[in-house]
């Protein structure tokens, strides 16, 4: 059963923001799905669990982007 997250991730911009913000997060273990609304900062993420929050901020981070 897929688990969905929201997060907040502030100081994106473009279309080139969010698919790095993608990309860095769908490498976390378990991550089926992200999805990036560049407007709001508001990204879903689909898994096959719950994600550890400290993964999901290390990924935004390595994107060069925070978690809100």
């Amino acid at each position: 059963m897929a688990v969905e997250s929201n997060y907040t991730v502030t100081g994106m911009t473009c279309g080139h923001c969010a698919a790095s913000v993608r990309e860095e997060i769908s490498e976390i273990a378990g991550v089926q799905g992200v999805d990036v609304n560049v407007e709001t900062g508001a990204v879903t993420v689909t898994s096959d669990a719950d994600l550890d929050r400290a993964a999901v901020d290390a990924a935004v981070k390595e994107a060069g982007y925070a978690l809100a």
